[in-house]
């Protein structure tokens, strides 16, 4: 055990938790520092998916040839509000710059370092806090509703695997007959993918955490964070997790950070059926994700480009409750919504490292669509370069300062 030092976590989602057990683990004097927004934050908003499958970043210039096909303007899950072009339309530069061969490549080498680890260490997790029950690994079904979609998708599915761990198979007898008594649109195909895991609910996930923070004598304060708590000498260290909100905090230090609120929108119904047997399904023709929580049933969908406090769009949620009526599925008059932020820069790599400014400051933010599935791997790494140890993966690739210049 390190001799105890003091250490202030700012944020209060999956990362910082993550973060702040870790380092309460090795010994450390650790207050968490949470904003508790009204609005829960994106770790307890998500789908609930551990996607370990998601080695490639989403910069590239593939997947920007393909955006004009998926706005919503077409029934797409993409959305540039024109009231927030001043944010994006400089992120969106930055992305096609990031989306170059070259460096797409040495993203994604660096992504798969570190999503190889991910369910490990989220195994480690649950069962250092006694909530196995947690962790489910029944992978993730993929389902397409059209003919053409259903080739493309086989066709994607059939290249070499991008992860040695992840691996894709027919739907089960079990999963097939489950799968059509569930759902009264046409499936015209579908495929399960082992390897990936879910949540049993996220909400649950971060309660049994901070619980487990607390048990262990970490403190727990409410407020915001603000340019004092990265310059001042409060504390021996500071962990910088606060989603978007690290921007202004990094900014303070002289850091770069091209963070764009990708924001997302889920309903949630906590009467409508699931089966037990049935893991996560991603219906590919919808760009829309349905999950079984404890909690309830929950559909999401979208990326929007915007700012974090802008507000929230209701036709995102009109969508959301026509898909699931296509679907068969029994979101009721109990359907509650909700809309957040998932923390996205340019070249959706997390920003992972110590400050080059102030070596006091550690940062962990920016993890876009992978914060749950990040959260207990990135806490591992704060904790290695908390104690000087050396990172179980090469954090070059995560440096804020990539940002120290345009592109």
């Amino acid at each position: 055990m390190t001799a105890a030092r003091s250490v202030l976590v700012i944020g209060g989602g999956i990362v910082g938790l993550s973060s702040a057990l870790a380092l309460r683990e090795r010994g450390f004097d650790v207050t968490l520092l949470d904003d508790a927004p009204e609005r829960p934050c994106a770790s307890w908003g998500n789908i609930g998916h551990i996607a370990t499958e998601q080695v490639e970043p989403l910069a590239s210039w593939r997947m920007t040839m393909q955006m004009p096909r998926r706005l919503m303007s077409i029934g797409g899950p993409v959305s540039f509000p024109p009231s927030a072009i001043a944010t994006w339309l400089p992120f969106g530069l930055r992305l096609l710059a990031a989306g170059t061969p070259s460096r797409f490549a040495r993203g994604k080498a660096a992504l798969s370092a570190l999503l190889e680890q991910a369910l490990p260490a989220w195994r480690i997790r649950v069962a250092t806090i006694g909530a196995t029950d947690l962790l489910r690994e029944t992978g993730h079904i993929v389902a397409w509703e059209r003919a053409a979609s259903a080739t493309r998708g086989r066709r994607a599915l059939a290249r070499p695997a991008a992860s040695a761990a992840v691996s894709c198979h027919d739907l089960t007898d079990e999963q097939g007959e489950l799968l059509r008594a569930t759902i009264s649109r046409p499936i015209i195909d579908a495929m399960r993918y082992e390897g990936t895991a879910s949540i049993a609910d996220p909400g649950s996930a971060l309660d049994a955490l901070r619980t487990a923070f607390l048990a262990m004598g970490g403190r727990l304060e409410t407020g915001m964070a603000g340019r004092e708590h990265v310059t001042g000498p409060a504390t021996d260290l500071v962990v910088v997790a606060a989603g978007v909100r690290s921007k202004r905090l990094m900014e303070a230090l002289g850091h770069r950070v091209p963070i764009i609120a990708e924001r997302g929108y889920h309903i949630q119904s906590p009467s409508a059926h699931w089966p037990a047997g049935l893991p996560p399904i991603v219906f590919e023709d919808r760009a829309l994700v349905v999950s079984g929580f404890t909690s309830g049933l929950r559909a999401t969908s979208f990326v929007e480009f915007t700012r974090h406090d802008a507000p929230p769009d209701p036709r995102k949620w009109a969508r959301l409750r026509r898909h699931v009526q296509d679907l068969g599925l029994s979101f009721g008059d109990d359907t509650a919504t909700w809309y957040g932020s998932r923390p996205t820069l340019p070249d959706y790599l997390p920003a992972i490292g110590r400050s080059t400014r102030n070596p006091r400051i550690l940062y962990a933010f920016g993890h876009q669509h992978l914060g749950l599935t990040l959260g207990p791997m990135t806490g591992v790494i704060i904790a290695a370069l908390a104690t000087g140890e050396r990172s179980p993966v090469d954090l070059s690739a995560f440096a804020v300062d990539r940002f120290a210049a345009a592109f």
